[in-house]
């Protein structure tokens, strides 16, 4: 095992440096500039605006420029806020964009293990037909539905809830409408997918010899039912988790959140290279780390399972 987690750490290294890569060309390809404005710039000034960010430069070296400013850490300026570098922008947003995304992942998880196991144990009773009624809202329907249905009834039909800000004005309240609406998708597939596992798991050979020898429901459930039945459940945590970032992209936008997806979509419209740049590299750093951990999981899990 500890040969496979260092493998696998090492790995990460030329996966990184060909999104990296990818990103940055693909960036650059697109039409526009950072500096193409609604009035014309006088060509003076755009030279020294160019020439300050060196992008007069050959693609080839802007490339490797920016690849060594990575290398120590420097994500660079931003071209559209100047008074922030990428860097600084990132270490104010992404903890909230943390915050967001592992309560929402946490929710997701024990929720919809919960919600699988007494799907599964109660099948076909209202319990389970309720449960997987939710769980199919929650696969059909999109976020960028769901969030603003959730506003309008909890927010402004009821007022339990603000409609947006963040915890720091609007206290933990702020946090309910947005965590709900980013793990409802997520709660679904893994209700789904521990019902039908743990359905499986019940009705196989070493269960029933283990009902047979006198065991209690909740040693078989426990110790023997629920560790084989996660194994998909863990599987499907990496992809849930890359659906779940990508997600908040469109979730902070909705309820106004100071987190990354704001700087995306931002950058994203203005052409902002190195800020676009460093939300890639940051969300794709997230999304291999979670993948990594899966993985190890996963061994742990299933004993059986060797890595060569």
């Amino acid at each position: 095992m500890g040969r496979f987690i260092l493998r696998r750490f090492l790995s990460i290294i030329p996966t990184i440096f060909i999104i990296i890569s990818l990103g940055f060309f693909i960036v650059r390809a697109a039409p526009g500039g950072p500096f193409d404005m609604e009035r014309a710039v006088p060509p003076a000034i755009m030279r020294n605006l160019l020439a300050k960010y060196h992008l007069d430069e050959p693609l080839y070296k802007q490339y490797f420029r920016f690849i060594g400013g990575v290398l120590r850490g420097d994500l660079g300026p931003s071209y559209r806020m100047v008074d922030f570098n990428v860097n600084e922008l990132i270490a104010l947003s992404l903890p909230n964009s943390l915050l967001l995304g592992f309560s929402a992942m946490g929710v997701a998880i024990t929720l919809g293990i919960s919600a699988g196991v007494v799907s599964a144990l109660r099948q076909n009773s209202i319990a389970d037909y309720a449960t997987m009624s939710v769980a199919v809202t929650g696969i059909s329907v999109p976020n960028f539905v769901i969030g603003p249905v959730l506003m309008l009834v909890f927010a402004m039909w009821l007022r339990w809830v603000p409609t947006s800000g963040w915890i720091d004005r609007q206290g933990p309240k702020a946090l309910i409408l947005p965590i709900i609406t980013l793990s409802l998708g997520a709660f679904a597939y893994i209700a789904r997918i521990t019902r039908a596992s743990m359905l499986e798991t019940l009705r196989s050979d070493y269960i029933r010899t283990a009902r047979v020898k006198g065991l209690s429901m909740r040693v078989i459930l426990f110790k023997h039912v629920l560790k084989g039945a996660l194994l998909p459940v863990v599987s499907y945590i990496g992809p849930a988790f890359a659906g779940m970032i990508t997600g908040a992209v469109t979730v902070e936008r909705i309820f106004n959140l100071p987190g990354m997806g704001t700087h995306m979509i931002r950058a994203a419209t203005n052409r902002d290279y190195t800020l676009i740049m460093g939300c890639v590299i940051v969300y794709s750093l997230l999304l291999i780390f979670m993948n990594f951990v899966v993985d190890i999981i996963y061994g742990f899990l299933d004993p059986r399972i060797t890595y060569k």
